[in-house]
């Protein structure tokens, strides 16, 4: 803390998502808590998996993560999860609660609004499909008794307004921050295993059936009949993995596509490919698109919810209709036999992220949070 600053000058301020692991909505939070201005927010982080590699960045920035035994929505998990919560707001004075996530916003949400917190935000960062029915009702309601929702790109302002009835001057954009001190492309080199590879076609992320990821390989094995050079790289981990090997070794694909674990450092992987794909049928905004990008990579996405947002075609990467392997092969051709576009595009989509960098992204939230400081809360 600064030299004069006193934490009776500062905001209280309660970040909740469900786990600290992998994951986009996960490294949001954790870099979003670790860049607010310490001179105006006392950070504190929530979770009900409070374990993992965010947890670990979280406790080396000095940042106290609440454990939430939360096991359902209904059981006697959920009275002493309420019971725990309701204590830390009254113990630590917190002023604005954040949700992150559905599973947070559903109930912690209420429970800081009833428990009296000055300012309570929620989120919106999927598209409703990907939140069980039954759970529609609970986010609804979450999202009426928040003094704003906090979408993470455009596509999910529209969202909320069409889906939840959300007016348009309740809703507020924070872009997915990056660390341009991490994901860069400067020194691009091949990870060893993918030396002798002329050209690699790749994506990185959780292996989820909305991800698509069958579209890919699909594609790939119709452009590498006719480019046998061409390599595969999955690297991630998740319930599609069983299925997308089968279809590899149905294409016959072979050594040409390779499947790696999950990595906290990503970046290795992501400098050694040449065009990413990212084919989701759901999509808001992208970590692991906006990532890629920001190493070097050539994007090729869906055309869906944040997509076009980072991907202009023909500008920042290409585009192809969800669903359509041929449409995503016919794209790959088309970089695999331009390199002078191909390479254009990446060093296009590179500065392109520079506009969401971390510091942009809590910036925003902290004009967000202090918005409604401004008349709802006290300082400490």
């Amino acid at each position: 803390m600064p030299a004069g600053t006193s934490i009776a000058d500062r905001y209280p301020i309660l970040l909740l998502v469900h786990a600290l692991g992998p994951g986009g909505t996960e490294r949001q939070v954790a870099e979003i808590a670790k860049n607010l201005n310490p001179d105006r927010f006392e950070v504190h982080v929530a979770a009900v998996l409070a374990t993992g590699m965010r947890a670990t960045e979280l406790a080396q920035a000095g940042i106290p993560v609440l454990e939430l035994p939360l096991r359902s929505l209904y059981g006697p998990s959920t009275l002493r999860s309420l019971r725990r919560l309701r204590n830390y707001l009254k113990t630590h004075h917190i002023q604005i609660v954040h949700t992150f996530d559905a599973p947070l916003n559903i109930f912690a949400a209420p429970v800081a609004r009833f428990s009296g917190t000055p300012v309570v935000l929620t989120s919106q960062r999927c598209y409703r499909e990907l939140v069980g029915a039954k759970y529609h009702p609970l986010m609804l309601f979450a999202h009426r008794i928040a003094d704003a929702v906090v979408a993470n790109c455009e596509a999910m302002r529209l969202h909320l307004q069409s889906a939840y009835g959300v007016p348009d001057r309740k809703i507020r954009v924070l872009y997915n921050g990056l660390d341009a001190s991490v994901f860069h492309a400067a020194g691009r080199q091949r990870m060893p295993e993918l030396q002798d590879d002329a050209l690699v076609i790749g994506s990185v992320g959780l292996l989820r059936p909305e991800k698509c990821l069958n579209l890919l390989v699909e594609a790939f094995a119709e452009v590498h009949r006719r480019n046998p050079a061409l390599k595969l790289v999955l690297v991630g981990s998740g319930e599609e993995l069983p299925r997308l090997r089968g279809m590899a070794a149905d294409l016959g694909l072979g050594d040409s596509c390779r499947f790696e674990p999950a990595s906290a450092n990503v970046v290795p992987w992501l400098r050694s490919i040449d065009i990413f794909v990212l084919p989701s049928r759901s999509e808001a905004l992208s970590n692991s698109l906006l990532e890629a990008m920001a190493c070097g990579c050539c994007p090729v996405a869906s055309r869906v919810g944040g997509n076009p947002e980072l991907v202009i075609p023909g500008e920042t990467g290409l585009l192809f209709e969800s669903g359509d392997a041929g449409a995503l092969a016919r794209a790959l051709e088309t970089l695999i036999g331009n390199p002078d576009l191909r390479l254009r595009l990446a060093a296009q989509a590179a500065a392109a992220s520079a506009r969401f960098s971390v510091g942009a992204a809590a910036q925003r939230a902290e004009q967000i949070y202090l918005e409604f400081c401004s008349t709802q809360c006290a300082r400490r």
